[in-house]
């Protein structure tokens, strides 16, 4: 007995990914790669909300780059109440939905605090993956990292140069670099993120 496509998409979870991995691991690079392959999924990057709220100059923006520019992580409930609001208002606290978490959860309280909330909502993850990639590789990558915060692209010196250095391909806008793009405020990071 054959079943055919439909039958088997009917049969599968809608898949609800956490991404996981140390800072400049890849996690926003391995998200852009899914997207393309799964047109369904959607996805939330912890990071790029955050640099939406810095550069906004919203309250918790502001309070944000105190903790950035230190190279700590924000305090769990700061953080999970961002996450989860976004859920809630993009409506993928359903059983239906499919979505991938990049960066989020990063402590034990963030993820008990999520797991709770999709229990709830009967939309559990299905499906966890963590970025091992070397340290030495990760600070290089991070030393060479440019990003057009309006959009959230992300240029690499190395492998992923911008067209005009120092400008966006698609808007000609400048290319800045992130605050917590730097060989010591990554070390604290990392150290968090242990």
């Amino acid at each position: 007995m054959k079943a055919d496509a439909k039958q088997i998409t009917h049969l599968l979870k809608p898949l609800r990914l956490l991404l996981l991995g140390a800072p400049g691991s890849g996690k926003g690079t391995q998200t852009s790669r899914l997207l393309k392959q799964i047109p369904q999924l959607s996805s939330i990057s912890s990071g790029d909300i955050l640099r939406q709220e810095i550069k906004s100059e919203s309250t918790l923006g502001r309070e944000a780059t105190t903790y950035i520019a230190q190279g700590k992580l924000l305090p769990d409930d700061l953080i999970t109440r961002l996450i989860t609001f976004r859920l809630s208002a993009l409506g993928w606290l359903k059983p239906s939905a499919m979505w991938l978490l990049d960066g989020f959860p990063r402590t034990t309280a963030q993820a008990s605090a999520l797991d709770e909330l999709l229990k709830q909502h009967d939309a559990s993850l299905n499906l966890v993956v963590e970025l091992d990639v070397p340290e030495s590789t990760i600070l290089e990558r991070i030393e060479n990292r440019y990003v057009h915060v309006p959009s959230g692209r992300v240029y690499n010196l190395q492998y992923n140069p911008p067209k005009v250095p120092g400008l966006d391909d698609i808007t000609g806008e400048p290319l800045t670099k992130r605050l917590d793009d730097t060989a010591e405020v990554f070390k604290k990071r990392l150290e968090e993120y242990k």
